[in-house]
């Protein structure tokens, strides 16, 4: 490990990126919170969930669809998907060039109204990007490879209902503190949501016990103990469990604001040692994941501030994006150096195991990351056609 703790790598970078900022130290924490992200959807990727994910799309509560809140990855069943070479004239390739070189496969666009997204601008790939939507559906788009003088494009139709939901929660604290006022905020913040957009709502008993409900569209129920009865709603076919069920997946990191040390410095990871906040979380997602220091700091070390001679594209990228004279972020969730993209997916592919070891289940309690991922597809697989019919 490059570095003891997250809080000196706060410190490193806030001295060597961002120097030149009104806050350093702030700034370097807000850059981190986007590596959280960045390494989360990477993940994503390397899972083979590409074509399912969105980002930041708007959810609506569960029985109250006036109400919408923006997620940073929510996955969608694909409803129909086409591959398509395009020419690579120029330096952009725009949402409205898609569309042209897609109505002669016979792709039918009907209902559908054209984004003014660019999938690719100046060398900068937009990741999940969205060139039309529908009453009930987004048409995505994402580089598949590139062959000769032509791009090969993946182009897919989502459903507008989700089967999942990612969000990403990191918060910094000032110097001299163990943790700040914003850190319950964001707990708060994550848990609220985490329990309002899907079919399957937690209730506790007077015992203390964590129970399951959900719905049916006759009004009838089913209550069981939470773990239980999400496990049976994955593994189901039944339409009336599945059609408004959102499995909701927490990332956090940086353990001064999640997790008390022990007296050694030593981080324990069993229920008692967790911090409130953590318990919020813990209790509101259905899987919670823990962003460990290492797993951090191998990111950051390995492949932003001294990566080998073939990855030193991601430092530059990365450098690039933080600079006083920065034109343009091009190391985000959303917007992603296209050379840099290619590099992040070959190392998430090639150390694909190292990487889930950078992950601590926080709950459901005795889970594995493997066990998440085979829910993931499982869910995936659904026939959703006929679910959400």
């Amino acid at each position: 490990m490059g570095y003891e703790s997250v809080d000196k790598l706060q410190s490193v970078l806030a001295h060597e990126v961002f120097s030149h900022t009104k806050d350093p130290k702030k700034a370097a924490g807000r850059a981190l919170g986007t590596l959280v992200e960045i390494i989360t959807y990477y993940l994503l990727k390397t899972w083979g969930l590409n074509d399912s994910v969105s980002i930041e799309r708007g959810l609506a509560e569960y029985g109250n669809p006036a109400i919408n809140h923006n997620v940073e990855y929510s996955l969608h069943p694909v409803a129909r998907s086409v591959f398509l070479a395009i020419e690579a004239a120029g330096q952009s390739i725009t949402s409205n060039a898609i569309l042209k070189a897609l109505r002669p496969t016979g792709f039918n666009l009907i209902g559908f109204e054209r984004k003014n997204n660019q999938l690719i601008s100046n060398n900068i790939l937009r990741n999940a990007c969205t060139i039309a939507t529908s009453e009930n559906s987004f048409l995505l788009c994402s580089i598949m490879s590139r062959s000769g003088s032509k791009w090969v494009l993946h182009i897919y139709e989502q459903s507008k209902q989700p089967y999942a939901m990612i969000e990403c929660k990191r918060v910094g604290v000032e110097e001299g503190m163990t943790k700040g006022p914003q850190t319950i905020e964001k707990a708060k913040q994550g848990a609220y949501v985490a329990r309002m957009t899907s079919s399957l709502q937690k209730i506790r008993s007077e015992s203390g016990e964590m129970q399951g409900i959900i719905y049916k569209s006759d009004g009838s129920h089913i209550i069981k103990p939470y773990v239980d009865l999400m496990e049976e709603v994955v593994m189901s076919s039944d339409k009336e469990l599945l059609r408004k069920f959102i499995l909701s997946i927490g990332v956090v990191s940086n353990h001064g604001n999640w997790i008390k040390k022990s007296s050694s410095g030593i981080l324990d990871f069993s229920e008692e040692n967790f911090q409130k906040e953590l318990l919020v979380l813990a209790q509101s997602y259905d899987w919670l994941l823990f962003l460990t220091d290492k797993g951090l700091s191998d990111f950051i070390d390995k492949l932003l501030l001294r990566p080998v001679p073939k990855l030193k594209i991601l430092r530059d990228t990365f450098l690039s994006s933080y600079t006083e004279s920065k034109r343009k972020n091009q190391f985000t969730k959303v917007q992603m150096n296209i050379q840099a993209d290619a590099l992040l997916l070959a190392y998430f592919h090639k150390n694909r195991s190292a990487v889930e070891g950078w992950f601590n289940i926080i709950s459901p309690s005795r889970k594995s990351l493997s066990e998440l991922k085979a829910s993931l597809e499982k869910l995936r697989k659904k026939n959703w056609e006929t679910i959400l019919s």
